[in-house]
Parts: C-alpha cells; sequence; structure tokens
C-alpha cells in the first residue's frame, strides 16, 4: 500500500526528526504487528484488551511525553504525535492511547503534587493504571459550566455523587479524573478535578459500554458515582475551584490532538484511495485514468496539504509554548471538518465498495464522524474564534 506518511510528499518537519521519526516507525511496526491483526476482534468485543494496553506500556508507547523520573520517556507533544499518526496510518483508530498519554497523564504532570506524579505517573507508563477524564454529563456536553457532579468534604475525604456519560476508555480506565463542583453557588470558580482510582473505592459503578456508530474497538461508557469516598489528597492543584482553568489551559493539546487524529486518517483515506483507482477498472480503464478522478484528487490532496503544514506550524508553535487557544480550535474545527470530505469524497471513489464493512474506507467513513462532536463540537469552536475578532 502507498505510504500514508509520504502520501503528500511533504519533507518531515524539523520538530518529527530524528528520534520523533524513530518512534513513528516503531510505533507503526507495533499498530501493524499487534494491534491490527486483532482489531476486529476489538470491534467485536468493543474495546482494546487490557494486555494491548501492557503490551504498549512495554514497548515505551504510553506516556511518552512524560519525564523519565517518573517512568516516561522524556519526550514532548511531537513524540505522542508520532504514536497518534501511527495509529492513524494503520487504521487501529479505537486504541484510546492518546487520551491517556496527552490528555490525562498532562493534569497529572502540571497540576499533581510531586507525591501524586511519584504515585500515578510510573502506573499509567506502563499501562498497569488506563487514564480517562469524566467531563461529559447527560445534560452538560461542551458547555463544561454546567457539570452538577458534586463532591462534599467529608473529614479529609470528598464523598463524591453523580454521572457521566462519553467517557472514552471508560470500560478499562482504573484511573480517572473527574471534573466536580466544589462549591456550586460559585459556577466556573467552584469546579474541581479530583482523581478516583477505580480500583481502591466503593459506590463507583460503570454504566454500558455504548453502542456508538463508529470507533467500536474504543469503549466508552457511563459512570456513576454514589457516596464515592476519596481522601481530599486526591484533588489536583493545591486549592479548590481550580479546575475550570485547569481544563481551559489543557483544551489547547486536547484540540490539537483530536488534529492529530484527523490529519493522519485524510492521508490514509489518501492512500487506500489512489492504490484503489489505480487497481479497479470501469469501461476498460483503470478509474484513475478518467479526468473527474484525478480532478478530485488533486482537490483533496492540495487541501490534505494544506492542512498538513497547518498542523505541522500548530506543533511546531505548541513544542514552543505558544499555541493559542484560538489556533488550536482553528485546528480542530477545520482539520476534523476537512477530514469528513476527504473520507466521503474517498468513499464516492470506491463506488458500491466504499459501503461495503470489508474495505477499511467504510470504517473511516464511521470513525471520522465523532471527531466534529468531541473536545468541544466545531460550533463552540468557531464561537471561541470568533469571540477572538
Amino acid at each position: 500500500m502507498t505510504n500514508p506518511a509520504e502520501v503528500l510528499g511533504l519533507p518531515k518537519p524539523a520538530w518529527a526528526a530524528d528520534e520523533v521519526g524513530m518512534l513513528y516507525d516503531m510505533a507503526t511496526r507495533f499498530m501493524a504487528e499487534e494491534i491490527a491483526p486483532r482489531y476486529d476482534e476489538f470491534e467485536k468485543n468493543e474495546m482494546v484488551d487490557r494486555e494491548s494496553w501492557l503490551k504498549a506500556g512495554a514497548a515505551g508507547l504510553l506516556c511518552a511525553s512524560m519525564p523519565e523520573k517518573y517512568g516516561g520517556s522524556g519526550g514532548t507533544f511531537a513524540h505522542e504525535s508520532a504514536i497518534i499518526e501511527a495509529i492513524g496510518h494503520v487504521g487501529v483508530d479505537g486504541f484510546g492511547i492518546g487520551l491517556h498519554n496527552s490528555i490525562v497523564a498532562p493534569y497529572i504532570l502540571h497540576y499533581g503534587s510531586e507525591e501524586q506524579k511519584e504515585k500515578w505517573l510510573p502506573k499509567l507508563a506502563t499501562g498497569e493504571l488506563i487514564g480517562a477524564i469524566a467531563m461529559t454529563e447527560p445534560g452538560a456536553g461542551s458547555d463544561l459550566q454546567g457539570v452538577k457532579t458534586r463532591a462534599e468534604k467529608d473529614g479529609n475525604h470528598y464523598k463524591i455523587n453523580g454521572s457521566k456519560t462519553f467517557i472514552t476508555n471508560g470500560q478499562l480506565a482504573n484511573l480517572i479524573i473527574v471534573v466536580t463542583k466544589t462549591d456550586p453557588e460559585k459556577g466556573a470558580k467552584g469546579t474541581s478535578l479530583i482523581v478516583v482510582e477505580t480500583d481502591e473505592v466503593e459506590g463507583f459503578e460503570r454504566g454500558r459500554n455504548l453502542d456508538k456508530i463508529g470507533l467500536k474497538a474504543n469503549d466508552t461508557s457511563e459512570l456513576f458515582f454514589n457516596d464515592v469516598r476519596v481522601p481530599t489528597s486526591n484533588l489536583l492543584g493545591h486549592e479548590e475551584g481550580k479546575g475550570f482553568v485547569q481544563l481551559m489551559q489543557q483544551l489547547p493539546q486536547e484540540r490539537l490532538q483530536i488534529g492529530t487524529g484527523a490529519i493522519a486518517m485524510i492521508e490514509r483515506a489518501l492512500a487506500i484511495t489512489i492504490d484503489y483507482v489505480k487497481e479497479r477498472k470501469a469501461f476498460g480503464k483503470a478509474i484513475i485514468d478518467f479526468q473527474n478522478t484525478q480532478f478530485k484528487l488533486a482537490e483533496l490532496k492540495t487541501e490534505a496539504t494544506i492542512g498538513r503544514v497547518f498542523y505541522n506550524d500548530c506543533v511546531a508553535r505548541h513544542i514552543a509554548g505558544g499555541l493559542d487557544p484560538v489556533t488550536a480550535s482553528m485546528a480542530k474545527y477545520w482539520l476534523s471538518d476537512l477530514q469528513g470530505k476527504v473520507v466521503d469524497e474517498c468513499l464516492q471513489l470506491h463506488g458500491g465498495y466504499g459501503y461495503m464493512n470489508e474495505y477499511p474506507i467504510a470504517r473511516m467513513y464511521r470513525d471520522a464522524r465523532v471527531q466534529r462532536i468531541y473536545g468541544g463540537t466545531n460550533e463552540i469552536m468557531k464561537l471561541l474564534i470568533g469571540r477572538s475578532l
């Protein structure tokens, strides 16, 4: 198959050179050899098994951007990008490493106490702990200020009550960062992040592994907290009420990561479609020989190239500490919109076969749709960009 990483013919950016490139190659081999052969099984079971998480940890693919002193690899977001791109290029998009690595772990690194970092990060790096972040509730999605889950002090513990939904890694996660209200009267300033180790508490329940349109191999769940008691030392940050600020500070990386998955799938969709139209014949000639096919692919490759250059610039800015929330919102919304367009057009070029589940483009069509919803809907992204004008 045409190499998705090379389909655009662009030189590697400075941030993707040397050890980042080697990590991409290693991650690609791991995903192709360890995950892809079992991916249909994972889709059927609606989760990637815990053994695969432990294998990923042993291979150095968990917490690549965490400091070595906490069990990580001492890398940057460039290393996380390499891993997420490998997942997208191989086509095992339901493996929830991205959230674990570049969303959950950074909250602990940036806001956790030294004791918390020493306790949790090494186990996240091995896969002994699988991370999730519980933001969304049945009545609060993109509007995080509407969270109702409550954490009340009870001596030297918090007592947590509430429910969450659409939680990625929800069936397997045993370390969950819960967005709670420690003071409902203060609105956003009454929001706190509290870590729940599910293996050590009572009153925690997992609901359904939700039946989604796509990303079937990723366990996405309802979670219930019924008088769940955790030590007050599980609060992230030195004081209550900092949760909303912490969320806002970390959302740019989350949104950039969604862009990572988008550009990786865009490149894979183009690669497999170019191969297909060269092999498939109609009216006595290869589909690639029709002018319409050439024009469509010319448009898609041009837009994908623009997207990749923009994405590369965002990563370079982020590594340098200069990716602002507005630009991250642009990356999330524009790249995920482009992802939907490219995959749709590529499916069309497959004709009727594109609608068959045995063809990879069909799975991509299903998996791509949620990208415009999670991490804040694209409508919310436009609202945030509009406020900056």
